[in-house]
């Protein structure tokens, strides 16, 4: 503002000079302030600009900035998210394996109690084995003797097949059991055996080795 009106009074007293014509000297010496001020405005001028000039381009750099640290923050705020989400995840993951792990237990702890339960049970069966079959042996050894049958165990299912070797003739057996009552069968059957049968010499005392 000073510069404009210094130019102002260099400009009026140059129209006083030219209105009242005074001496060229004073008219050199005035145009001479004149073009010092001019340059002294060019150059604040030039100078204004060029700090202008810096002050925007410190803005922009200020603003890059702002801009690189804001990408920064995003950036690192959706690495954030992603850790928490694989966090969830993993957690999530552990609970299945924990509840894996308890359904594995149990289902070993079921197989240890079934285990125990088989051996148990084997070691009843042995006992009975023990005990029944001899038995068994002993009680169809004594029917094959007393009955004097052969049995065909190679039968069609429902089919009762075999041999009868009576005292005089042997007598085959065919019995179709879908059509015949158990009660005629077992009469049938019983029929065959010899009401005069006794033991054979010396097979009471193999029969009295076992028990019944």
């Amino acid at each position: 503002m000073a510069a404009f009106r210094d130019i102002e009074e260099v400009s009026q007293g140059l129209l006083s000079l030219l209105g009242v014509n005074r001496a060229e000297a004073q008219q050199r010496r005035l145009l001479g302030r004149h073009e010092q001020l001019v340059e002294r405005l060019l150059e604040t001028q030039e100078d204004a600009e060029q700090r202008l000039r810096e002050t925007l381009t410190v803005e922009k750099e200020v603003a890059q900035s702002l801009l690189d640290s804001k990408e920064r923050v995003q950036e690192r705020g959706a690495e954030l998210e992603q850790l928490e989400a694989e966090l969830r995840k993993v957690g999530e993951e552990d609970a299945e394996l924990e509840a894996s792990l308890n359904q594995l237990t149990r289902e070993l702890q079921e197989l240890q109690e079934t285990e125990v339960d088989l051996e148990r049970q084997e070691r009843e069966v042995n006992e009975d084995t023990t005990v029944t079959i001899p038995s068994a042996v002993y009680v169809a050894q004594l029917y094959h003797k007393i009955s004097k049958i052969e049995w065909d165990y190679e039968c069609e299912a429902g089919t009762i097949k075999g041999i009868h070797r009576g005292p005089r003739v042997a007598q085959p057996i065919y019995l179709d059991s879908t059509q015949l009552s158990k009660q005629f069968i077992s009469d049938y059957l019983w029929s065959l055996v010899d009401p005069e049968w006794e033991p054979e010499p010396g097979a009471g005392a193999g029969c009295g080795s076992r028990e019944p």
